[in-house]
């Protein structure tokens, strides 16, 4: 199973992502977290502590792996745009909690919209990762869009859009459907997060196709505190623990 989870920031992405992540680890399940957010924090969320999260290298920033992987060097212009890249995720991943965390970065071109060895690498692992074909890989992708109109998550199984209750979140999740249709990826659904009332869901309800409605996670203050502790949601809030079991139940029927 190969989940991109996706939307605005701040909407719970990670909170989603890193709570699914340990639920399938439970299960005995081979979990591949890869943290695709330049704002890397899919570490606290499973359960490191500050201090160690701030000791992993992202991948994008291996500039020397980078060029051994693509052959590139000072003299060489030229190098491999398909690089050999399946036994980074375990030689690179992060145990925890029974979760590989793969902390992807991001490049900066400048806005040149050079491809480098380090993109290259970076596009070329992104891509393996569907290929892990009995493990659960979940994407915890960038606050935004940019991502489906570059196609980094084309190959994935299907989009998690985490959305709250209001009208510009709903203008988002249409966005997202669209661009995702456009890279091929018809399956996108919704979690709606902040949950404060039934009116909320109602909301929800009446603009989501019933189909594509995976289910609710409350406004939760257990989370909230959590997140400015760098604590893991999954270890401080049974309820949210709960909502996020059902919808991954409903995933996994889908």
């Amino acid at each position: 199973m190969k989940i991109a989870v996706t939307g605005k920031g701040g909407v719970g992405k990670t909170t989603l992502s890193s709570t699914l992540a340990r639920l399938y680890a439970d299960e005995g399940r081979t979990v591949l977290a890869a943290d695709v957010d330049p704002d890397a924090n899919l570490g606290l969320a499973l359960g490191l502590t500050e201090e160690e999260v701030n000791s992993i290298v992202p991948v994008s920033k291996m500039k020397e792996l980078a060029r051994e992987r693509t052959a590139a060097n000072a003299s060489n212009t030229f190098y491999k745009l398909n690089p050999e890249v399946s036994d980074l995720p375990d030689k690179l991943a992060k145990d925890v909690n029974g979760v590989k965390l793969l902390v992807m970065g991001t490049v900066d071109t400048g806005g040149t919209g050079c491809v480098c060895p380090e993109h290259v690498m970076l596009k070329a692992l992104l891509s393996s990762l569907v290929f892990r074909k009995d493990d659960v890989v979940i994407m915890d992708m960038e606050a935004g869009l940019e991502h489906l109109g570059r196609g980094t998550a084309s190959l994935m199984d299907q989009f998690i859009a985490v959305i709250e209750p209001g009208a510009r979140s709903i203008q988002t999740y249409e966005r997202i459907r669209q661009l995702a249709a456009d890279i091929g990826v018809h399956k996108v659904q919704v979690v709606g997060n902040k949950i404060r009332s039934e009116d909320d869901k109602d909301f929800l309800r009446s603009r989501i196709p019933e189909d594509a409605l995976l289910g609710f996670i409350s406004y939760n203050e257990e989370v909230i505190d959590a997140d400015r502790r760098g604590l893991s949601p999954y270890d401080v809030s049974p309820k949210a623990l709960e909502e996020i079991r059902a919808i991954k139940a409903k995933i996994d029927q889908r």
